[in-house]
């Protein structure tokens, strides 16, 4: 096929990860830009030398202040704040009405290039993260009546049947309908080892086909894929401000008018234009807003990296600053594989085959993952199971369903006593639920069900606490025999079981309440209030599901727990490299600064090139996120 393999964004090589060239960065406008700083420089350097008169140096300077002072007005206007450009404009002009001509256009280019740079370097490092994430492609080969074509992805239909082979990308979300192959999903899940595809298992576009040939029945397209949901969650997870990140903007605002006075005390004991200039520079906020937005560009998209969807800087401050994390049982601390493993019969008047064609009747047309493990359970033993002839779901309790023409009960014991049907003790050992049947009133029998435990839950868990987590507490709908059985293997610190999703919905606000930083973690979809009530709500396996991704602040495209740790641990680095930007980036540098201007060690000149330190230092600190090794990340 030729596939002419050009991403929506990044680059079109699935394992390329640099960052894009700079030339491809520089537009019209940036053009302009330097041409306007190179005018400004070479006209104070020839006057300077005294080959030009004052007046040309003015209008150099002039012309260099332009895009500061629009850029600075309607930062004022439009964001009522006061930026860098602003305080640029005002210590040029203080310089240049001061009699500092040459150090007021000198301090202006430099701070125009410094500018620049960072703008720059700013762009890069977005074009890069995008990149990281991958691309899809733009052409697909469709399999039709008449052969195989390429056909435009703007183009392509549900139910359009499309040919991805070796090395090639998966243009669409879909079902396999034919071949096999080895498929490379680290762009959707983060997995680096490909997982083998056959007939009828879903794949997503994005990912790669490393061996074999697949057919793929197109399910979604375009903006409608995981792919494009991830890309967009990526993109405006910027838009979520963490807290930090609103404070440094409060500051910044709050710090202005406390500049001008401290400048103007300055100037009122000194009457020296050079000391406030040079003042200016170091007391300008600029790098408080660098310090943090970069940081979580950074973070978010090393996660996303690594499978892990957050969705914006304000859930992964919290996540960073949780104390306690819940956990759902079902599905998230266990594999969500429940198998029958015995039948207690209490009824002599049915058989045990007859408890359970019964009993899957009823289940069959729930999704819950008990409900679907008797069915699977009648499939195995040859039992025939019919439809029911009613049914309705009892959420938190299980279902009620006649069937051929008996009325059957199967769910907790809650749902036998709201419909009056007495209980006897029945068998029941530590990891099992039972499952209670009731037929025409009567209890006719237990069906026990074991979930096993996931893999590396325990590690896991672990980890957490010793990243500072206090509490681990898990909240289940189950009985409290099975519960107590599994936080046990588990290391679980507290256990609240046989609860309803309202439940659970208050046991999160009364740790809230505790003062505790609550995180939920469960399946995104029943546990939807929970996951809203926390702090962070973290969504486990959302790859594919779109009410995961919707449901949660944090989503994981696997059902993996080590994927928490992960986030945790990206996390609190990137809550530590704020910190490391705020405190070397942004007061050591600045102070430092301000005492050698108010000792007279240094002039606007060379407080101009001293600027550019903050701006290097925030800008390398936060990029290397994407690189630098975290640990259990």
């Amino acid at each position: 096929m030729n596939q002419a393999v050009v991403g929506t964004i990044g680059v079109a090589n699935p394992t390329e990860t640099g960052a894009p060239s700079l030339s491809s960065l520089m537009t019209r406008e940036r053009w302009i830009e330097v041409g306007r700083v190179v005018l400004t420089g070479l006209i104070a350097l020839l006057y300077w030398q005294q080959l030009v008169p004052l007046q040309i140096l003015w209008v150099a300077v002039a012309i260099g202040l332009y895009p500061l002072v629009k850029t600075g007005l309607l930062d004022l206007i439009h964001e009522h704040k006061i930026g860098t450009e602003i305080f640029v404009t005002v210590a040029t002009l203080v310089a240049v009405l001061g009699g500092e001509t040459v150090a007021g256009a000198v301090l202006m280019v430099i701070i125009l290039i410094a500018e620049f740079i960072a703008e720059l370097n700013t762009d890069r490092a977005r074009a890069s993260i995008k990149s990281l994430i991958g691309s899809v492609p733009q052409v697909a080969l469709v399999r039709g009546t008449e052969g195989e074509r390429s056909v435009p992805l703007a183009e392509l239909r549900v139910g359009d049947v499309v040919l991805v082979r070796a090395g090639e990308k998966i243009p669409v979300d879909g079902k396999i309908c034919g071949g096999t192959a080895s498929v490379n999903e680290a762009p959707i899940t983060g997995e680096s080892l490909p997982k083998e595809k056959n007939t009828g298992d879903p794949v997503f576009a994005g990912t790669v086909v490393e061996a074999g040939a697949l057919d793929i029945t197109t399910e979604k397209v375009g903006g409608d894929t995981t792919f494009a949901r991830i890309i967009a969650l990526v993109e405006g997870a910027e838009a979520e401000q963490a807290p930090v990140q609103k404070l440094a903007d409060k500051v910044a605002a709050w710090l202005i008018p406390v500049v001008f006075v401290f400048l103007a005390v300055v100037y009122f004991f000194t009457r020296d234009v050079r000391t406030i200039v040079t003042l200016m520079i170091f007391t300008s906020p600029a790098e408080l807003g660098l310090a943090t937005p970069l940081v979580m560009i950074a973070a978010i998209a090393r996660a996303a990296r690594s499978g892990i969807l957050v969705k914006g800087g304000l859930y992964l401050e919290s996540l960073a600053k949780v104390d306690v994390m819940v956990f759902d049982k079902t599905g998230t601390l266990t594999a969500n594989k429940p198998e029958v493993v015995r039948v207690e019969l209490l009824a002599a008047t049915l058989s045990a085959t007859e408890l359970l064609r019964l009993a899957a009747a009823a289940d069959r047309r729930s999704a819950h993952p008990l409900a679907k493990a008797v069915v699977d359970y009648a499939a195995r033993q040859n039992v025939s199971v019919p439809e029911p002839d009613a049914y309705e779901q009892l959420r938190g309790r299980g279902v009620k369903a006649t069937v051929a023409g008996r009325a059957v009960l199967v769910g907790n014991p809650a749902l036998l006593r709201e419909n009056g049907v007495a209980l006897s003790e029945a068998g029941v050992s530590g990891g099992e639920t039972p499952v209670h049947v009731a037929v025409d009133g009567q209890l006719a029998g237990v069906i026990f069900i074991a979930d096993l435990l996931r893999p590396g839950a325990r590690e896991a868990l672990a980890k957490l606490k010793a990243t500072g987590v206090k509490r681990i507490v898990m909240l289940t709908g189950d009985n409290a025999a099975t519960a107590q059985a599994v936080a046990s293997a588990l290391g679980v610190d507290e256990v609240r079981a046989e609860l309803l999703p309202e439940d659970k919905v208050t046991a999160i606000a009364e740790l809230q309440q505790q003062g505790h930083r609550v995180a939920m973690i469960g399946d995104g979809i029943n546990d939807a209030p929970a996951l809203a009530r926390a702090d962070v709500g973290i969504a486990m396996g959302g790859g594919g599901t779109q009410a995961a991704l919707e449901a949660a602040d944090v989503a994981l495209m696997t059902d993996d727990l080590a994927k928490i740790v992960t986030a945790r641990a990206i996390a609190r680095r990137a809550y530590r490299t704020i910190q490391e930007n705020l405190f070397v980036g942004v007061g050591v540098v600045h102070v430092c600064g301000i005492t050698a201007a108010l000792l007279g060690w240094i002039g606007p000149i060379q407080a101009a090139i001293l600027h550019l330190g903050p701006d290097v230092l925030v800008f390398l600190n936060s990029v290397k996120l994407l690189r630098v090794r975290i640990e259990d990340a």
